[in-house]
């Protein structure tokens, strides 16, 4: 496994000053060699020809020299090979000069977006569901993502599937046990496992995963209407729970007062009767008609 080397170059602008002599240098040169030619007389030798070699020399170093130039933006890093051989990895922004031969590459260290696409899979219980999720990531070791892994892009796109694959297999979509994660209703906990799994499946490409969240989970449609249905049985039932609960306390609390203030005495068939008209005012969907009795409270 291959870990990043930081390493400091020579400043690009020194270098710059450096191959504008040398082009400086070489028309002097060449410009002296014409001049000489040109005055040159019969039987005196001829013109120079070391300026002329000096110039072809200086002319190959200035143009191999300036291929030792490049710039680093904000947040992104540059792997340096010779031949082949890791040299290691420039960081800072700036314009720089390195080694001409020198192989280049540069990478981004910005945050990136991974939007999964959309998977049919199956929960902990067979369910089939739909689920996507978004993965926020960013390069961390250059040295790994460049030459651990073919394509880290590609490598993280496919790790992050199967990461999702993965976490639906292992939760049930809803309804679970009482304290269970399930992935509807524990989003949190569900976001925290799928980071931490799909961290540790691309460590090897040297990339830090900062989040990873669901963004689509539903049933699939084959199952999706009876699954409303049963949903929206069970949302009637615990409504209708918590009313029957609701009425339960009250009418205690109406027999209770009525008792403690001495307002009434009632025998157990009147108080009954009182427990079940007052059900089923409380409980009932519709409101209640009142009956007026004109008698007495036994007639």
């Amino acid at each position: 496994m291959n870990r990043e080397r930081t390493i400091q170059v020579t400043n690009g602008w020194v270098m710059l000053g450096v191959n504008i002599g040398l082009v400086i240098l070489a028309t002097a040169l060449i410009v002296g060699f014409a001049v000489g030619a040109e005055a040159a007389k019969p039987g005196s030798g001829g013109p120079n020809f070391w300026l002329l070699g000096s110039f072809i020399v200086t002319t190959v170093v200035v143009s191999i020299s300036c291929n030792g130039h490049f710039t680093l933006q904000p947040n992104q890093a540059c792997v340096l090979m010779l031949f082949g051989a890791y040299t290691g990895t420039v960081r800072e922004p700036g314009f720089h000069w390195t080694n001409p031969f020198n192989t280049k590459r540069k990478l981004s260290l910005r945050a990136h977006n991974l939007n999964g696409q959309m998977i049919k899979v199956n929960d902990r219980r067979g369910n089939p569901i739909e689920i996507a999720a978004v993965v926020v990531w960013r390069v961390q070791d250059t040295a790994q993502a460049s030459f651990d892994v073919e394509s880290y892009q590609e490598y993280m796109r496919i790790q992050s599937e199967s990461a999702v694959r993965h976490l639906a297999n292992s939760y049930n979509y809803d309804h679970g046990e009482e304290s269970e994660i399930t992935l509807r209703s524990h989003v949190d906990e569900v976001a925290t496992a799928l980071r931490k799994e799909l961290q540790e499946r691309v460590d090897k490409a040297g990339v830090l995963v900062e989040e990873a969240r669901l963004s689509h989970l539903a049933y699939a449609p084959e199952i999706a209407g009876a699954m409303l249905r049963r949903q929206q049985a069970e949302a009637i039932i615990a409504a209708r729970q918590m009313i029957v609960h609701g009425a339960v306390s009250m009418v205690q609390m109406a027999l209770k007062d009525l008792a403690d203030k001495d307002v009434v005495h009632l025998d157990e068939e009147r108080k009954a009767s009182m427990v079940s008209n007052l059900l089923v005012v409380l409980c009932g969907e519709r409101e209640a008609q009142p009956v007026v009795n004109a008698g007495t409270l036994y007639s």
